[in-house]
């Protein structure tokens, strides 16, 4: 299997770090978990862990920023070695850790970024109550709408890229947050000229923790997107 690392950003998440990495380390993978200086002690447990399990690596920083600079230090940590495969996902367990070898292969067959989708055939959600499905959903939609795509889950944060693409698509000029990071680099993946797949999963709310959803994260998502257009048809001028 190709050499795959797992960035795991992390704030909170004592309760949910500990089973999240024994259960990918069963998948063949890497994990780096990124930690925003956890108030409750998840930084140390996963410094504890990565002691115990040889595939276990912890990037610290300094403070809380957003789930889209996490995940842009964790790529840039793992493209720095010698990762193949680079995937994203969360701690809390509403991304199951055996679909992980799923997204893999499906790179493995020729995909460039394989997405977990909730929103193809085969893919749903559990445990969510109607609002939090229709921002969702909606979001998603207005997205692949005003983006002019035709993935289907473009705010879904279950990922699997070929190292080119992260090293083909400039994550420098990156600076969204919350579903647009998600939106963001699937679009520009799209607009490079990579293969997208979307492989059909089951999200499942949190069980354990608390939600980071928040209004400003859809605030984002709002107004980035129709920006992403912008530029990509100043681009074309």
């Amino acid at each position: 299997m190709p050499r795959a690392v797992v960035c795991l950003p992390t704030y909170n998440e004592l309760e949910n770090l500990e089973p999240m990495l024994r259960a990918l380390g069963e998948k063949g993978v890497r994990v780096l978990v990124i930690d925003d200086n956890s108030p409750d002690g998840t930084g140390e447990l996963a410094e504890r862990l990565a002691a115990e399990l040889d595939y276990v690596e912890v990037l610290h920083r300094e403070r809380k920023e957003g789930l889209g600079p996490a995940y842009l230090a964790g790529f840039h940590h793992a493209l720095a070695g010698d990762a193949e495969l680079i995937l994203e996902m969360d701690c809390d367990f509403s991304h199951d850790p055996a679909d992980v070898p799923r997204l893999i292969g499906a790179v493995e067959s020729g995909a460039d970024l394989a997405l977990g989708s909730r929103y193809v055939e085969g893919g749903t959600v559990r445990n969510w109550g109607l609002l939090r499905r229709i921002v969702s959903a909606g979001g998603s939609f207005y997205a692949r709408v005003l983006l002019g795509v035709r993935v289907h889950d473009l705010t879904g944060g279950f990922k699997c890229y070929r190292r080119t693409v992260l090293e083909a698509i400039d994550l420098d000029v990156i600076h969204s947050k919350g579903y647009a990071f998600q939106i963001e680099t699937t679009y520009r993946a799209l607009r490079a000229g990579f293969h997208v797949v979307e492989i059909p999963i089951t999200f499942a709310d949190r069980e354990v923790g608390g939600s980071k959803m928040s209004k400003g994260i859809v605030a984002e998502a709002i107004w980035k997107v129709p920006a992403l257009r912008l530029a990509a048809l100043r681009a074309k001028l």
